[in-house]
């Protein structure tokens, strides 16, 4: 099935996707500061570039978007109808390196946590307290 927005238009929608500092990872970090933990953010010198990095418990946190990383049984994304082929391929490449960096962050002793963007948007604060918890554990 055919793209129903322009080249021009299809471009400056995916321009406006932000990889950092989008909202979940936004609301996410303002509740774990509100609550007294100290990160950094997106840092560069892990593997992945974690959104929030939390030294004191050496845990790093990731906010994932169902649709960019393939959350299985994903409510808020399908793949597109065109060119679909070259979707799974891109996200699957993206969860290859998620299962990647994973890795590496694990073997330099952090604890790895992931936020999916569903799970925010259905129960915010449930979410951040079992965050809470996995952070403190």
């Amino acid at each position: 099935m055919p793209d129903n927005l322009t080249k021009e238009q299809r471009s400056k929608v995916m321009s406006r996707i932000r990889g950092k500092d989008n909202k979940p990872e936004t609301m996410v970090r303002k509740y774990l500061w509100h609550h007294g933990f100290r990160y950094r953010k997106n840092d560069k010198n892990l593997p992945g570039t974690p959104d929030i990095v939390i030294p004191k418990y050496r845990t790093v946190v990731f906010i994932n978007g169902c649709f960019w990383h393939h959350h299985y049984g994903w409510k808020y994304g399908r793949y597109p109808q065109s060119r679909t082929e070259y979707w799974i391929k891109h996200i699957n490449r993206n969860v290859d390196n998620d299962v990647k960096n994973y890795n590496l962050l694990q073997q330099l002793d952090y604890k790895v946590i992931v936020v999916w963007e569903c799970e925010i948007r259905e129960d915010f604060e449930h979410r951040m307290k079992l965050l809470i918890e996995e952070i403190t554990q």
